[in-house]
């Protein structure tokens, strides 16, 4: 084959450290705007980002240019320094260590871009430790609650 055709879409989510309550409006919004042009700038074209205080969600295709553990450290590294410029109170801004990351059937991406969009009126019911549980879970991921959280 003369090219190479790649199409993977990823469901990512990943917390502030210690599932800090941080993410708050004003910079809410402009922190996904900023996500979304590090994805875009990667060429890890973005569909949708969202999320709550503690955490974000981002639905975006993975480049062929790009490792995935290379995506997460520019997001991670760059929104967390960016983010405590922002405001006093977000000095102590940090991401979490680790994160999940889910592939998605283009058939499905219909269905996370309206479960990432309506994240607020979810986290009404469920916090975000049961959330990521149960992404875990409805994607048959193994793990150890012991090393899931920091």
């Amino acid at each position: 084959m003369g090219q190479s055709l790649v199409k993977n879409y990823l469901h990512i989510v990943f917390s502030t450290k210690y599932r800090e309550p941080l993410i708050k409006p004003p910079f809410e919004d402009e922190l996904h705007r900023y996500l979304w042009g590090i994805c875009y700038n990667l060429e890890c074209f973005p569909v949708k980002i969202g999320g709550y205080t503690d955490h974000i969600h981002i639905l975006c295709m993975l480049s062929k240019k790009i490792a995935l553990m290379k995506l997460l450290e520019e997001l991670k590294s760059h929104s967390s320094k960016w983010m405590k410029t922002k405001d006093e109170s977000l000095k102590n801004f940090y991401w979490q260590n680790g994160y999940g990351a889910f592939s998605v059937n283009y058939k499905g991406v219909d269905v996370v871009t309206r479960y990432i969009a309506n994240q607020h009126e979810h986290h009404h019911k469920k916090t975000f430790q049961e959330e990521f549980r149960s992404i875990l879970i409805e994607n048959h991921v193994e793990y150890d609650e012991r090393y899931v959280w920091d």
